[in-house]
């Protein structure tokens, strides 16, 4: 949790995490999809379809997609029931092999999570908020690399961060990482597309690197700002961005820590007040954009 990816090989690449096509309950192709993406200037996207036998159980193959400088990760939406709230869990799984099979009868949510993560994905609690998962869910849920933060499609229904489940869960000793993404359906109802996403910082664009770093926590999400740098240095840390108003530095502790200016690109927050937890790092841009940093173990 604190390997920050600022000082780590490689560069960062654009790319959602969530996104749907026609092939469940999209309105566009896998090949329109990838094209969205590929003109907005994106490096790479994970198609990750319903896994459900209403849709056939698709693991949609976007490989043949994959072009120079643009490339695809394999992966799901998987179900299986069911929360405490919810008939069904969502649970996101990026790195799929073409081959993973569909759940066994009576396969449980984290048990399919388990497979899923054995056979090398990157696990994701999808849309915690949308789906009112409970912290006994959650925890349950131990197969899972990261939480879904913010998802743009549940923010249409003021359900879309979910901050607040995983602090509960990072000051219950989990280590989890934090995206975001925009769960993208692109029906004509939905909140425009590509409004969510994550930094990934890898050597290279390949669909093994950005797994690779995925896994290790090396990237960051944004709705709009950049960060640039994150410096941990004798009790301070220090944000390099793009301009912001604030930067709020929260974390295992009641309260926050906060800089504000008109343009703020540069500035340093102590750490004292999370010295015996973690601390995480959100930028709001003028136009109400957000970026956040994994959380960093101090």
């Amino acid at each position: 949790m604190s390997d920050l990816p600022f000082d780590q090989p490689g560069r960062f690449w654009r790319g959602n995490l969530h996104t749907h096509t026609d092939q469940s309950d999209g309105a566009l192709s896998p090949e329109e999809t990838v094209r969205h993406y590929r003109e907005a200037g994106y490096d790479f996207l994970a198609v990750t379809d319903h896994f459900r036998a209403e849709y056939g159980f698709p693991l949609t193959d976007t490989r043949p997609l994959r072009t120079p400088g643009f490339t695809t990760l394999l992966g799901a939406e998987l179900h299986a029931p069911r929360t405490e709230a919810g008939p069904k869990w969502h649970i996101l799984a990026v790195g799929l092999p073409s081959g993973f099979s569909p759940p066994e009868l009576g396969e449980s949510g984290p048990q399919l999570a388990r497979r899923a993560r054995e056979a090398g994905a990157f696990i994701g609690m999808a849309h915690p908020a949308a789906s009112l998962l409970t912290a006994a869910d959650a925890e349950s849920l131990d197969a899972a690399h990261a939480v879904e933060v913010y998802n743009a499609l549940a923010a249409r229904e003021d359900r879309g961060e979910s901050w607040h489940l995983t602090d509960v869960l990072l000051n219950r000793g989990h280590q989890l990482t934090a995206y975001a993404a925009d769960d993208a359906h692109f029906q004509p109802q939905d909140p425009p597309a590509r409004a969510a996403w994550v930094q990934v910082r890898a050597q290279s664009l390949t669909p093994q690197a950005l797994l690779a770093s995925l896994k290790a926590g090396h990237y960051y999400s944004s709705t709009g700002p950049e960060l640039h740098d994150i410096l941990l240095d004798d009790g301070l840390l220090t944000v390099r961005c793009s301009p912001a108003r604030k930067v709020f530095l929260s974390g295992g502790a009641p309260g926050a820590q906060v800089a504000q200016g008109e343009a703020l690109t540069e500035c340093t927050l102590p750490v004292a007040m999370f010295r015996h937890g973690y601390c995480r790092v959100t930028v709001e841009d003028a136009a109400g954009g957000r970026a956040w940093s994994n959380p960093i173990r101090l």
